[in-house]
């Protein structure tokens, strides 16, 4: 019975207590509630939250304008099934033998490490082979410089075009075939439009690639940075460059995107007013490395070229092979007698080396020196 006293006092003693702990506990409720209150007010309903937080992660609007302005300058169809694919590859493997068979003229063929160039009808000077640098010093080489374009090109790819609607009849008269192996590239450059007129046509051979808009490369090691838009290439596939996406924006071919064996045929339009070099023009021959491409990069103009030289250099020396050319005034020194002996030496004895040959055995080349009286 006293135990029973003592609790009932103690429940009474702590009675006396209970509006202050309830006054409390209901002030507790209250600055949470009102708390809540202001976060819920604060924070969007529900459409709106979600919409702000994609916002949040999406690129910024003049990122997306640029995009879309990419988007309006390009055109892409597949002209061409498989087995006409097959056709025109035997026709550019046919350039290539050619080529290393020496049958062409000289400024037909560009070489680099990983990647040819094959000029045809028209032939320009760009990236490493110019004296000045920067965009709008590319020239033109004087007519008759490089090998006419194919018939087959103009029977089997251009008349497609012609019939698609692509191009009018007639307007292509210059034709570029670049060749690649696996880990080549051409640096981020936009087709000279003092040279060129638009658009800019591709079509795709061999394999699928890739064509990036708005990377920056640098050298030792290659590295490329992430492009603002990355455009799937397909086998059999026609690519249309024009208005922004050919004049406002670089475009190039990464390394990592060629995978495989690749060729592109570029069929474009020159200018009639396009530059020039003078026919007197003296052209040298040098061997180019990639430390070149760094500056070809500043300047965004065309090259190519890979970070390292693959065990395929020996089997493919001639693909391999690079030579490059820088256009100079022609400059006589009579003093000199040996310089004289050897400008009037003939063309089959001048003998370049390649530097990726692993022999010292050279490559005949016709260099062009001027006539003087």
């Amino acid at each position: 019975m006293a135990e029973g006293i003592t609790d009932l006092r103690e429940k009474l003693q702590n009675r006396d207590r209970l509006p202050q702990r309830l006054t409390l506990q209901v002030s507790r409720k209250r600055r949470h509630s009102a708390d809540d209150t202001e976060f819920q007010q604060k924070r969007p309903a529900g459409n709106s939250f979600s919409k702000q937080m994609k916002e949040f992660t999406s690129p910024p609007k003049d990122r997306q304008e640029e995009l879309r302005r990419i988007h309006e300058g390009i055109r892409q169809r597949i002209l061409f099934s498989h087995e006409e694919c097959e056709k025109i590859e035997k026709k550019i493997e046919e350039i290539i033998r050619r080529a290393d068979r020496g049958c062409y003229k000289e400024h037909t063929v560009d070489r680099a490490p990983l990647r040819v160039k094959y000029f045809f009808g028209e032939g320009y000077t760009y990236g490493s082979q110019l004296e000045r640098k920067g965009p709008g010093m590319e020239r033109l080489y004087s007519k008759g410089e490089v090998d006419d374009i194919p018939d087959w090109i103009f029977k089997m790819v251009v008349s497609r075009l012609v019939e698609a609607k692509i191009i009018p009849k007639g307007f292509v008269n210059s034709a570029v075939i670049n060749c690649y192996l696996p880990g080549g590239c051409i640096v981020s450059h936009i087709d000279p439009p003092h040279i060129f007129d638009r658009p800019i046509v591709s079509v795709s051979f061999f394999s699928d690639s890739a064509l990036c808009f708005g990377c920056k490369f640098s050298f030792k090691p290659i590295r490329v940075s992430k492009p603002i838009l990355c455009l799937p290439v397909v086998r059999g596939c026609c690519t249309v460059l024009s208005d922004y996406a050919a004049d406002e924006i670089t475009h190039c071919v990464r390394p990592q995107d060629i995978k495989h064996r690749r060729a592109v045929i570029i069929l474009r339009r020159v200018r009639d007013d396009a530059p020039r070099l003078a026919p007197n023009t003296d052209v040298q021959m040098f061997p180019t490395t990639h430390d070149r491409g760094e500056e070809n990069n500043r300047n965004n103009t065309e090259d190519g070229g890979s970070a390292a030289h693959s065990e395929s250099s020996h089997k493919h020396g001639s693909f391999h092979s690079a030579n490059r050319i820088v256009i100079k005034s022609p400059k006589l020194d009579m003093s000199d007698a040996s310089g004289r002996e050897e400008r009037h030496k003939p063309t089959s004895e001048r003998r370049v080396v390649s530097h990726l040959s692993s022999s010292s055995s050279g490559r005949r080349v016709k260099l062009y020196r001027p006539t003087h009286q």
